[in-house]
């Protein structure tokens, strides 16, 4: 939604939704809102505990299986396997992901690692789709006036315009960006740490492509896991910004991740909004439209 600043102040139940690169603040936002009375709602926690439950227990009871002693209790039912995922710790959702590469370095072959992408962004469109039910029940059940919607860095990359079009009609989409200077940083960080990655399809064949000729192999199986995603991410995250920027243009506002690292509250997060409201106000032309709250 676009607002004026009156009409931002005047918004009795807010939703906002925070989108960016992983690493720019959004979850340390969504964290220290919670304590405001702002409804936390994680997009990859959603996936996690809901829609990517049973393929993420089905991978560990399979694993499981293949041990005799563990084969024998879970099929007589004498022991459970359950998912613990918390807001700040989502490895059972990573694990699920997996990188692309040797399966003797713990990578994926290519046609399961498709397989589980797949599932992935099916089940992060279901989990944007539920936003605008959890602002209900924000409040009805858990009497929480507000809700920020913390998605995951790969939203840009679902090329799903519904998803697009029922976040900006239900919430104030709020791009975090990261400043040409800090991007280094980013990306530094990203690879000291290589975490498991959504990548669309035509980007993960071409990035496949460049990889295995540059590097002189003939077969994905070849691939040392973290290598290929220390390697993919700058190109990534490349890719990534002119998706954001298409998304926040016509649909929301744009702040600095430096900006949102100064944000210590609630009163310091809806100053900087209104901030990047009216900077986008006086952006504008006459003909600027805007759209009905």
């Amino acid at each position: 939604m676009k607002f004026t600043v009156d009409e931002f102040r005047a918004w009795k139940h807010k939703c906002v939704t925070l989108l960016g690169m992983s690493g720019v603040g959004k979850t340390y936002l969504s964290a220290m809102l919670r304590n405001s009375d702002w409804f936390h709602y994680s997009g990859d926690y959603r996936i996690g505990t809901r829609y990517l439950d049973e393929p993420i227990l089905d991978l560990i009871k399979a694993r499981a299986m293949r041990d005799p002693f563990l084969r024998d209790l879970l099929r007589r039912d004498w022991i459970t396997i359950r998912n613990i995922i918390k807001i700040h710790d989502l490895g059972p959702v990573l694990s699920f992901i997996g990188k692309l590469g040797n399966p003797e370095l713990g990578g994926l072959p290519l046609a399961e690692f498709s397989r589980r992408q797949a599932l992935y962004r099916e089940a992060e469109i279901a989990a944007m789709l539920d936003v605008p039910d959890f602002v209900r029940k924000a409040r009805e059940i858990y009497s929480y006036p507000h809700l920020v919607n913390d998605v995951g860095g790969s939203l840009c990359e679902l090329d799903e315009p519904r998803v697009i079009d029922l976040l900006a009609r239900h919430s104030l989409i709020f791009y975090i960006r990261v400043p040409e200077a800090d991007e280094i940083k980013l990306i530094q960080r990203a690879q000291a740490d290589p975490k498991p990655l959504y990548y669309r399809p035509d980007f993960l064949r071409a990035a496949l492509k460049d990889y295995l000729a540059e590097h002189a192999l003939d077969y994905v199986a070849e691939i040392e896991p973290d290598a290929f995603t220390r390697w993919v991410f700058p190109r990534l995250f490349h890719s990534r910004v002119p998706r954001y920027e298409a998304i926040a243009r016509p649909h929301g506002y744009t702040v600095s991740s430096v900006d949102v690292a100064g944000v210590r509250d609630e009163q310091d997060f809806l100053l900087l909004i209104e901030s990047a409201i009216a900077h986008s106000e006086s952006q504008a032309t006459p003909d600027t439209p805007r759209a009905e709250i």
